[in-house]
């Protein structure tokens, strides 16, 4: 198996044995895809697999079912917002969502495009008004094209009107998207809605 994306969106990094990590990215081609990067946890490519950052990514496995080593080069870094809490948490859920949800190896090319302008988005505006509205779309994006409904239930624009469609699409994505998965996957979430809910105070 080969796999090769100009950019790719780094959604989730685990470590694994001494100094690597199974890393997930989001390619519009090829979907969600999963890889071992040797090094993972060294000086040099640590800043670059940052949840949120675009890499350019080669996936390489000798039999098909088997994990692919994964090579990535820099493209773009938000490593800069780790510092900014609302902005960081942000990035987490979108990044965490994507990697808990989506299955691996379909393309899905609608949410990669959203996730990346979401991202963007986050990058342009740390401030919650000028994205907060497209985190709730994301996530109804994300319930529709796996086949869940997902309405956009934001009534409005600002801060506000996404934290309560946000409310209306929590107990869908626990259900039908998380499963098992969901204590650890939506701790990040609440993580993001108490900032939400403190920046509009």
């Amino acid at each position: 198996m080969q796999h090769s994306a100009r950019q790719a969106i780094v959604c989730a990094v685990r470590p694994h044995g001494e100094a690597g990590a199974i890393v997930r990215c989001m390619t519009e081609e090829h979907g969600l895809l999963a890889g071992y990067v040797q090094g993972a946890r060294g000086r040099v490519l640590r800043p670059v697999l940052i949840p949120g950052n675009i890499v350019k990514a080669d996936w390489r496995a000798r039999v098909a079912g088997q994990l692919a080593s994964l090579s990535v080069e820099p493209v773009h870094s938000r490593g800069h917002l780790l510092g900014e809490p609302l902005a960081a948490a942000a990035i987490e859920w979108a990044c965490t969502l994507t990697a808990s949800a989506v299955p691996e190896a379909y393309p899905y090319p609608r949410l990669f495009s959203a996730l990346d302008g979401l991202l963007a988005a986050v990058e342009l505006a740390p401030a919650a008004r000028g994205w907060a509205p497209s985190m709730a779309r994301y996530e109804a994006l994300l319930l529709s094209e796996l086949g869940y409904g997902g309405e956009d239930l934001v009534a409005g624009e600002g801060t506000a009107a996404a934290l309560k469609a946000m409310a209306a699409q929590r107990e869908a994505l626990i259900e039908h998207v998380l499963g098992e998965k969901r204590a650890d996957v939506m701790a990040a979430r609440e993580r993001l809605v108490d900032r939400l809910k403190r920046a509009v105070a």
